[in-house]
Protein backbone atom coordinates (compact mmCIF):
# COMPACT_ATOMS: atom_id res chain seq x y z
CA UNK A 1 0.00 0.00 0.00
CA UNK A 2 1.16 3.46 -1.05
CA UNK A 3 2.38 6.01 2.40
CA UNK A 4 -0.33 9.11 1.89
CA UNK A 5 1.91 11.36 4.29
CA UNK A 6 5.28 12.82 3.78
CA UNK A 7 7.79 11.75 6.72
CA UNK A 8 11.14 12.78 8.28
CA UNK A 9 13.73 11.54 10.88
CA UNK A 10 12.13 11.57 14.63
CA UNK A 11 15.22 13.17 15.61
CA UNK A 12 19.20 13.90 14.87
CA UNK A 13 22.57 11.88 15.43
CA UNK A 14 25.98 12.17 13.95
CA UNK A 15 28.79 9.85 13.18
CA UNK A 16 32.43 9.95 11.74
CA UNK A 17 34.17 8.18 9.18
CA UNK A 18 36.35 8.31 5.80
CA UNK A 19 35.09 9.00 2.09
CA UNK A 20 35.53 6.25 -0.04
CA UNK A 21 36.68 8.19 -3.07
CA UNK A 22 38.10 11.38 -1.51
CA UNK A 23 39.97 9.80 1.34
CA UNK A 24 38.58 12.80 3.47
CA UNK A 25 37.96 12.43 7.37
CA UNK A 26 33.68 13.87 7.53
CA UNK A 27 31.73 14.00 10.12
CA UNK A 28 27.85 13.33 8.64
CA UNK A 29 25.20 14.51 10.69
CA UNK A 30 21.03 13.61 10.29
CA UNK A 31 18.20 15.91 11.23
CA UNK A 32 14.44 16.22 10.73
CA UNK A 33 13.15 18.35 8.60
CA UNK A 34 9.81 20.12 7.44
CA UNK A 35 7.18 19.35 5.13
CA UNK A 36 7.90 19.93 1.49
CA UNK A 37 11.74 20.53 2.45
CA UNK A 38 13.24 17.34 0.68
CA UNK A 39 16.32 16.18 0.88
CA UNK A 40 19.24 18.53 1.35
CA UNK A 41 22.78 18.49 1.85
CA UNK A 42 24.76 21.17 4.05
CA UNK A 43 28.63 22.39 4.12
CA UNK A 44 29.31 22.73 7.46
CA UNK A 45 33.23 23.16 6.81
CA UNK A 46 32.69 26.12 4.27
CA UNK A 47 30.97 30.00 4.98
CA UNK A 48 27.49 30.35 5.65
CA UNK A 49 26.81 26.75 5.37
CA UNK A 50 25.75 26.53 1.51
CA UNK A 51 23.08 23.88 0.70
CA UNK A 52 22.89 21.75 -1.82
CA UNK A 53 19.56 19.65 -2.71
CA UNK A 54 19.35 16.51 -3.82
CA UNK A 55 17.65 17.12 -6.70
CA UNK A 56 17.90 16.14 -10.30
CA UNK A 57 18.87 19.87 -11.57
CA UNK A 58 21.73 20.03 -9.36
CA UNK A 59 23.73 16.63 -10.20
CA UNK A 60 27.23 17.41 -11.38
CA UNK A 61 28.31 16.09 -14.51
CA UNK A 62 32.12 14.50 -15.16
CA UNK A 63 34.09 11.88 -16.28
CA UNK A 64 33.60 9.94 -12.94
CA UNK A 65 30.07 9.86 -13.01
CA UNK A 66 29.90 6.09 -14.23
CA UNK A 67 31.58 5.43 -10.23
CA UNK A 68 29.23 7.93 -8.25
CA UNK A 69 26.75 10.48 -8.14
CA UNK A 70 27.46 13.68 -7.59
CA UNK A 71 25.94 17.34 -6.90
CA UNK A 72 26.47 20.78 -7.02
CA UNK A 73 25.23 23.95 -6.14
CA UNK A 74 26.57 27.26 -6.95
CA UNK A 75 30.21 25.75 -6.95
CA UNK A 76 29.58 23.50 -4.06
CA UNK A 77 29.75 19.49 -4.71
CA UNK A 78 28.46 16.87 -2.51
CA UNK A 79 30.19 13.48 -4.10
CA UNK A 80 29.04 9.63 -3.95
CA UNK A 81 25.50 10.24 -2.24
CA UNK A 82 23.77 7.20 -4.04
CA UNK A 83 23.69 5.27 -0.77
CA UNK A 84 23.00 7.82 1.25
CA UNK A 85 19.75 8.90 -0.58
CA UNK A 86 18.97 4.74 -1.30
CA UNK A 87 18.86 4.48 2.49
CA UNK A 88 16.69 7.78 2.88
CA UNK A 89 14.58 6.37 0.29
CA UNK A 90 13.99 3.00 0.99
CA UNK A 91 12.98 3.97 4.31
CA UNK A 92 10.21 6.54 3.26
CA UNK A 93 12.02 9.27 4.70
CA UNK A 94 11.10 12.50 2.32
CA UNK A 95 12.11 15.19 4.35
CA UNK A 96 15.77 15.17 6.37
CA UNK A 97 18.94 17.38 6.47
CA UNK A 98 22.06 15.55 6.10
CA UNK A 99 25.38 17.88 7.37
CA UNK A 100 28.92 17.37 6.17
CA UNK A 101 32.02 18.83 6.72
CA UNK A 102 33.71 17.86 3.72
CA UNK A 103 32.45 17.17 0.40
CA UNK A 104 31.11 13.64 0.25
CA UNK A 105 29.50 11.10 3.11
CA UNK A 106 31.83 8.72 5.05
CA UNK A 107 30.83 5.00 4.44
CA UNK A 108 30.26 3.47 7.70
CA UNK A 109 31.22 -0.11 7.02
CA UNK A 110 31.07 -2.35 4.39
CA UNK A 111 30.11 -0.60 1.12
CA UNK A 112 26.42 -1.29 1.50
CA UNK A 113 23.41 0.34 3.28
CA UNK A 114 22.78 -1.44 6.14
CA UNK A 115 25.23 1.10 8.03
CA UNK A 116 23.02 4.23 6.64
CA UNK A 117 19.72 2.38 7.65
CA UNK A 118 21.22 1.13 10.79
CA UNK A 119 21.82 4.89 11.76
CA UNK A 120 18.59 5.84 10.65
CA UNK A 121 16.07 3.40 12.25
CA UNK A 122 17.62 4.04 15.41
CA UNK A 123 17.15 8.12 15.45
CA UNK A 124 13.81 6.77 14.18
CA UNK A 125 10.71 8.28 11.78
CA UNK A 126 7.80 10.26 12.00
CA UNK A 127 4.76 10.68 9.65
CA UNK A 128 3.74 14.22 8.80
CA UNK A 129 0.85 15.80 8.23
CA UNK A 130 1.70 17.02 4.93
CA UNK A 131 0.15 14.86 2.04
CA UNK A 132 2.97 12.58 0.27
CA UNK A 133 2.88 13.51 -3.89
CA UNK A 134 4.50 10.61 -5.94
CA UNK A 135 5.31 10.49 -9.77
CA UNK A 136 3.20 7.55 -11.59
CA UNK A 137 4.32 6.38 -14.74
CA UNK A 138 0.91 6.69 -16.92
CA UNK A 139 2.79 5.80 -20.21
CA UNK A 140 6.25 4.09 -21.31
CA UNK A 141 9.02 5.71 -21.06
CA UNK A 142 12.46 4.98 -22.41
CA UNK A 143 15.98 6.27 -22.65
CA UNK A 144 18.88 3.74 -25.06
CA UNK A 145 22.41 5.03 -24.65
CA UNK A 146 24.63 2.09 -26.62
CA UNK A 147 24.33 -1.06 -25.31
CA UNK A 148 22.43 0.65 -21.85
CA UNK A 149 19.07 0.53 -21.94
CA UNK A 150 16.28 1.63 -19.01
CA UNK A 151 12.21 2.09 -19.62
CA UNK A 152 9.89 2.97 -16.79
CA UNK A 153 5.94 1.49 -17.95
CA UNK A 154 2.75 1.60 -15.98
CA UNK A 155 2.66 -0.10 -12.39
CA UNK A 156 0.47 -0.27 -9.33
CA UNK A 157 3.25 0.13 -6.55
CA UNK A 158 7.16 0.34 -7.09
CA UNK A 159 9.57 -2.26 -8.55
CA UNK A 160 12.88 -2.03 -9.87
CA UNK A 161 14.31 -4.78 -12.66
CA UNK A 162 18.21 -4.58 -13.47
CA UNK A 163 20.21 -7.03 -16.02
CA UNK A 164 24.08 -7.23 -15.82
CA UNK A 165 26.01 -8.62 -18.14
CA UNK A 166 30.01 -9.25 -17.18
CA UNK A 167 32.56 -10.81 -19.14
CA UNK A 168 34.30 -11.35 -15.61
CA UNK A 169 32.67 -14.89 -14.81
CA UNK A 170 32.20 -14.55 -11.26
CA UNK A 171 29.92 -11.77 -12.21
CA UNK A 172 28.48 -13.14 -15.55
CA UNK A 173 24.85 -12.52 -16.10
CA UNK A 174 22.20 -11.60 -13.44
CA UNK A 175 18.96 -10.64 -13.77
CA UNK A 176 17.02 -9.23 -10.55
CA UNK A 177 13.32 -7.92 -9.76
CA UNK A 178 11.64 -6.54 -6.61
CA UNK A 179 8.60 -4.87 -5.29
CA UNK A 180 10.30 -2.28 -3.45
CA UNK A 181 9.21 -1.45 -0.06
CA UNK A 182 10.65 -1.14 3.14
CA UNK A 183 10.51 -4.73 4.12
CA UNK A 184 12.26 -5.53 0.59
CA UNK A 185 14.31 -3.12 0.86
CA UNK A 186 15.66 -3.81 4.25
CA UNK A 187 16.17 -7.74 3.81
CA UNK A 188 16.87 -7.80 0.15
CA UNK A 189 18.61 -4.65 -1.19
CA UNK A 190 19.95 -2.87 1.70
CA UNK A 191 22.89 -5.34 2.28
CA UNK A 192 24.07 -5.72 -1.02
CA UNK A 193 28.08 -4.27 -0.83
CA UNK A 194 29.52 -2.26 -4.11
CA UNK A 195 31.13 -4.16 -6.18
CA UNK A 196 34.79 -3.38 -8.62
CA UNK A 197 36.62 -5.36 -10.67
CA UNK A 198 40.37 -5.56 -10.01
CA UNK A 199 41.73 -3.95 -13.30
CA UNK A 200 39.37 -0.93 -12.74
CA UNK A 201 40.18 -0.30 -8.99
CA UNK A 202 43.98 0.49 -10.46
CA UNK A 203 43.02 2.06 -12.95
CA UNK A 204 40.18 4.15 -10.31
CA UNK A 205 43.52 4.56 -8.04
CA UNK A 206 45.34 6.15 -11.03
CA UNK A 207 42.61 9.00 -11.40
CA UNK A 208 42.86 9.80 -7.78
CA UNK A 209 39.64 8.25 -6.94
CA UNK A 210 38.64 5.14 -3.78
CA UNK A 211 41.26 6.91 -1.67
CA UNK A 212 39.76 5.60 0.90
CA UNK A 213 38.24 2.12 -0.22
CA UNK A 214 39.43 -0.90 0.82
CA UNK A 215 39.12 -4.78 0.95
CA UNK A 216 36.22 -4.21 3.48
CA UNK A 217 34.56 -1.39 2.16
CA UNK A 218 34.23 -3.44 -1.73
CA UNK A 219 33.87 -6.60 -3.23
CA UNK A 220 36.94 -6.69 -5.51
CA UNK A 221 36.59 -9.54 -7.89
CA UNK A 222 39.48 -10.68 -9.56
CA UNK A 223 40.23 -12.54 -13.10
CA UNK A 224 39.87 -16.10 -10.95
CA UNK A 225 37.61 -15.24 -8.22
CA UNK A 226 37.04 -12.38 -5.64
CA UNK A 227 39.89 -11.32 -3.92
CA UNK A 228 39.14 -10.64 -0.54
CA UNK A 229 37.82 -14.30 0.11
CA UNK A 230 34.39 -12.29 0.91
CA UNK A 231 31.30 -14.48 1.21
CA UNK A 232 28.44 -13.31 -1.16
CA UNK A 233 25.52 -12.22 1.25
CA UNK A 234 23.14 -13.47 -1.96
CA UNK A 235 23.77 -15.39 -5.32
CA UNK A 236 22.79 -12.37 -7.20
CA UNK A 237 24.25 -9.81 -4.75
CA UNK A 238 26.31 -7.93 -7.77
CA UNK A 239 22.57 -7.08 -9.68
CA UNK A 240 21.20 -6.34 -6.09
CA UNK A 241 23.74 -3.47 -5.49
CA UNK A 242 23.09 -2.23 -9.18
CA UNK A 243 19.18 -2.38 -8.40
CA UNK A 244 20.33 -0.24 -4.55
CA UNK A 245 22.52 2.21 -6.83
CA UNK A 246 19.31 2.85 -9.24
CA UNK A 247 17.18 3.48 -6.07
CA UNK A 248 19.33 6.34 -5.16
CA UNK A 249 19.48 7.43 -8.28
CA UNK A 250 15.36 7.68 -8.88
CA UNK A 251 15.59 9.70 -5.60
CA UNK A 252 16.69 12.58 -7.13
CA UNK A 253 13.09 12.82 -8.41
CA UNK A 254 12.27 14.29 -5.23
CA UNK A 255 9.40 12.45 -4.25
CA UNK A 256 8.79 8.79 -4.57
CA UNK A 257 8.15 6.94 -8.17
CA UNK A 258 4.67 4.56 -8.79
CA UNK A 259 5.37 2.31 -11.95
CA UNK A 260 7.92 -0.12 -13.05
CA UNK A 261 11.34 0.73 -13.85
CA UNK A 262 13.77 -1.90 -15.89
CA UNK A 263 17.64 -1.02 -16.32
CA UNK A 264 20.06 -3.41 -18.60
CA UNK A 265 23.76 -2.16 -18.26
CA UNK A 266 23.37 0.78 -16.94
CA UNK A 267 25.42 2.73 -14.05
CA UNK A 268 25.25 6.27 -12.01
CA UNK A 269 25.43 9.08 -15.23
CA UNK A 270 23.11 6.62 -17.21
CA UNK A 271 20.39 6.56 -14.52
CA UNK A 272 20.95 10.30 -13.91
CA UNK A 273 20.56 11.15 -17.53
CA UNK A 274 17.01 8.41 -17.17
CA UNK A 275 15.81 10.86 -14.33
CA UNK A 276 16.51 14.10 -16.34
CA UNK A 277 14.47 12.08 -19.45
CA UNK A 278 11.15 10.83 -16.60
CA UNK A 279 11.00 14.40 -15.58
CA UNK A 280 10.64 15.50 -19.26
CA UNK A 281 8.18 12.71 -19.84
CA UNK A 282 5.73 14.61 -17.59
CA UNK A 283 5.59 17.81 -19.61
CA UNK A 284 4.89 15.24 -22.56
CA UNK A 285 1.94 13.59 -20.73
CA UNK A 286 3.37 10.18 -20.04
CA UNK A 287 4.54 10.87 -16.26
CA UNK A 288 2.36 12.84 -13.87
CA UNK A 289 2.24 14.43 -10.68
CA UNK A 290 -0.47 13.28 -7.59
CA UNK A 291 -1.03 12.24 -4.52
CA UNK A 292 -1.78 8.35 -3.60
CA UNK A 293 -5.72 9.34 -4.02
CA UNK A 294 -7.96 8.92 -7.55
CA UNK A 295 -11.35 9.06 -7.79
CA UNK A 296 -13.37 6.11 -9.72
CA UNK A 297 -16.77 6.10 -11.60
CA UNK A 298 -18.24 5.23 -8.24
CA UNK A 299 -16.94 8.29 -6.45
CA UNK A 300 -17.90 10.35 -9.68
CA UNK A 301 -21.08 9.67 -9.59
CA UNK A 302 -21.10 10.74 -5.49
CA UNK A 303 -19.95 14.11 -6.31
CA UNK A 304 -21.79 14.80 -9.76
CA UNK A 305 -25.04 14.58 -10.68
CA UNK A 306 -24.30 12.93 -14.71
CA UNK A 307 -25.41 9.54 -15.62
CA UNK A 308 -24.76 7.46 -18.77
CA UNK A 309 -24.57 8.42 -21.49
CA UNK A 310 -24.23 11.91 -20.60
CA UNK A 311 -21.31 11.44 -17.82
CA UNK A 312 -18.10 12.14 -19.63
CA UNK A 313 -15.25 11.56 -16.87
CA UNK A 314 -13.97 8.18 -16.00
CA UNK A 315 -11.50 8.54 -13.17
CA UNK A 316 -10.36 11.99 -11.42
CA UNK A 317 -6.33 11.50 -11.12
CA UNK A 318 -5.77 14.39 -8.97
CA UNK A 319 -7.87 17.17 -7.30
CA UNK A 320 -6.77 19.94 -4.63
CA UNK A 321 -7.88 23.48 -3.99
CA UNK A 322 -7.63 25.10 -7.13
CA UNK A 323 -6.69 22.43 -9.58
CA UNK A 324 -8.32 19.14 -10.93
CA UNK A 325 -7.20 16.38 -13.69
CA UNK A 326 -9.70 13.97 -14.85
CA UNK A 327 -9.45 11.30 -17.92
CA UNK A 328 -12.08 10.23 -20.28
CA UNK A 329 -11.60 7.08 -22.83
CA UNK A 330 -13.30 7.78 -25.62
CA UNK A 331 -13.96 3.88 -27.02
CA UNK A 332 -15.67 3.15 -30.29
CA UNK A 333 -18.70 1.75 -28.69
CA UNK A 334 -19.69 6.04 -28.10
CA UNK A 335 -23.32 6.44 -28.94
CA UNK A 336 -22.34 9.71 -30.81
CA UNK A 337 -19.83 7.62 -32.82
CA UNK A 338 -22.61 6.70 -34.93
CA UNK A 339 -24.06 9.97 -36.46
CA UNK A 340 -20.64 11.85 -35.96
CA UNK A 341 -18.81 11.70 -39.55
CA UNK A 342 -20.18 8.28 -40.30
CA UNK A 343 -16.90 6.20 -41.41
CA UNK A 344 -14.67 8.95 -39.84
CA UNK A 345 -15.59 9.17 -36.31
CA UNK A 346 -14.48 12.26 -34.58
CA UNK A 347 -15.71 13.23 -30.92
CA UNK A 348 -17.71 16.14 -31.17
CA UNK A 349 -16.22 19.47 -29.84
CA UNK A 350 -18.76 20.15 -27.85
CA UNK A 351 -18.47 17.39 -25.96
CA UNK A 352 -15.45 17.86 -25.51
CA UNK A 353 -16.19 20.99 -23.70
CA UNK A 354 -18.85 18.98 -21.54
CA UNK A 355 -16.10 16.81 -20.51
CA UNK A 356 -13.92 19.12 -19.81
CA UNK A 357 -16.49 21.17 -18.01
CA UNK A 358 -17.51 18.03 -15.92
CA UNK A 359 -14.14 17.63 -14.60
CA UNK A 360 -14.20 21.67 -13.45
CA UNK A 361 -17.35 20.69 -11.80
CA UNK A 362 -16.24 17.94 -9.90
CA UNK A 363 -13.30 20.43 -8.15
CA UNK A 364 -16.69 22.88 -7.47
CA UNK A 365 -18.93 20.58 -5.97
CA UNK A 366 -16.12 18.76 -3.80
CA UNK A 367 -15.64 22.27 -1.90
CA UNK A 368 -19.56 22.44 -1.41
CA UNK A 369 -21.73 21.60 1.68
CA UNK A 370 -24.58 19.63 1.30
CA UNK A 371 -23.58 19.02 -2.20
CA UNK A 372 -26.98 16.78 -2.58
CA UNK A 373 -28.71 20.23 -2.73
CA UNK A 374 -26.51 21.91 -5.34
CA UNK A 375 -25.70 21.92 -8.84
CA UNK A 376 -23.59 22.93 -11.13
CA UNK A 377 -24.55 24.99 -14.11
CA UNK A 378 -21.95 25.49 -17.24
CA UNK A 379 -22.40 29.18 -17.95
CA UNK A 380 -19.75 30.32 -20.94
CA UNK A 381 -16.59 29.49 -22.56
CA UNK A 382 -14.04 32.35 -23.53
CA UNK A 383 -11.49 31.42 -26.14
CA UNK A 384 -12.22 28.14 -26.91
CA UNK A 385 -9.53 26.33 -29.17
CA UNK A 386 -9.96 22.91 -30.72
CA UNK A 387 -6.21 22.30 -32.22
CA UNK A 388 -6.87 18.37 -33.66
CA UNK A 389 -9.64 15.81 -34.13
CA UNK A 390 -10.31 13.19 -30.88
CA UNK A 391 -10.78 9.57 -32.32
CA UNK A 392 -11.89 6.71 -30.52
CA UNK A 393 -8.91 4.82 -28.62
CA UNK A 394 -8.03 7.91 -27.63
CA UNK A 395 -7.49 8.73 -24.37
CA UNK A 396 -7.86 12.39 -23.01
CA UNK A 397 -6.62 14.15 -19.69
CA UNK A 398 -8.36 16.94 -18.92
CA UNK A 399 -6.35 19.72 -16.69
CA UNK A 400 -8.49 22.21 -14.84
CA UNK A 401 -7.61 25.25 -13.09
CA UNK A 402 -9.41 27.78 -10.80
CA UNK A 403 -8.65 31.34 -11.68
CA UNK A 404 -11.50 32.95 -10.10
CA UNK A 405 -14.10 32.23 -8.11
CA UNK A 406 -16.80 34.82 -6.56
CA UNK A 407 -19.74 33.43 -4.49
CA UNK A 408 -20.87 30.82 -6.63
CA UNK A 409 -19.39 31.59 -10.24
CA UNK A 410 -16.27 30.97 -10.84
CA UNK A 411 -14.02 30.35 -13.71
CA UNK A 412 -11.35 28.09 -14.69
CA UNK A 413 -8.91 27.53 -17.62
CA UNK A 414 -8.78 23.91 -19.28
CA UNK A 415 -7.16 22.03 -21.36
CA UNK A 416 -7.58 18.40 -22.67
CA UNK A 417 -4.46 16.35 -24.17
CA UNK A 418 -4.13 13.27 -25.56
CA UNK A 419 -0.90 11.19 -25.97
CA UNK A 420 0.54 14.68 -24.08
CA UNK A 421 -0.50 16.62 -27.26
CA UNK A 422 -2.41 19.55 -26.52
CA UNK A 423 -5.85 19.36 -28.70
CA UNK A 424 -8.67 21.66 -26.85
CA UNK A 425 -8.88 24.65 -24.41
CA UNK A 426 -10.42 27.40 -23.49
CA UNK A 427 -11.40 29.37 -20.55
CA UNK A 428 -14.87 28.06 -18.30
CA UNK A 429 -17.41 29.87 -16.94
CA UNK A 430 -19.89 28.02 -14.36
CA UNK A 431 -22.38 28.54 -11.37
CA UNK A 432 -23.40 26.65 -7.92
CA UNK A 433 -27.00 26.65 -7.69
CA UNK A 434 -29.27 25.48 -5.56
CA UNK A 435 -31.19 22.33 -6.89
CA UNK A 436 -34.58 23.00 -7.51
CA UNK A 437 -37.16 20.77 -5.83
Amino acid sequence: MLRTRQRTLKGGCSYKGIGIHTGQQVTVSFKPAPPDHGIVFVRVDLPDAPRVPASIDHVALSDDNTRRTTLSHKGVEIHTVEHVLAALAGLGIDNAVVELDADEPAEPTDGSCDSFVNILTDIGIVEQHAQLQHLEIIEPVTFDDGNVHIAASPHDGFRLSFTIDYENPTIGTQYASFELNEKTFLEEIAPARTFALQSDVEDLQRRGLIKGGSLENAIVVGKDGIVNQSDLRFPDEFVRHKILDLLGDLALLGMPLRGHVYASKSGHSTNVRFVDRLRNAIQEGKVRYGGTTSWDITAIEKILPHRYPFLLVDRILELDDRRVVGVKNFTMNEWFFAGHFPGHPIVPAVLLVEAMAQVGGFLLMSRVEEREKKLVYFMGIDNARFRRPVRPGDSVRFELELRRLRGGTCKMHGSAYVRGELVADGDLWSQVVERER
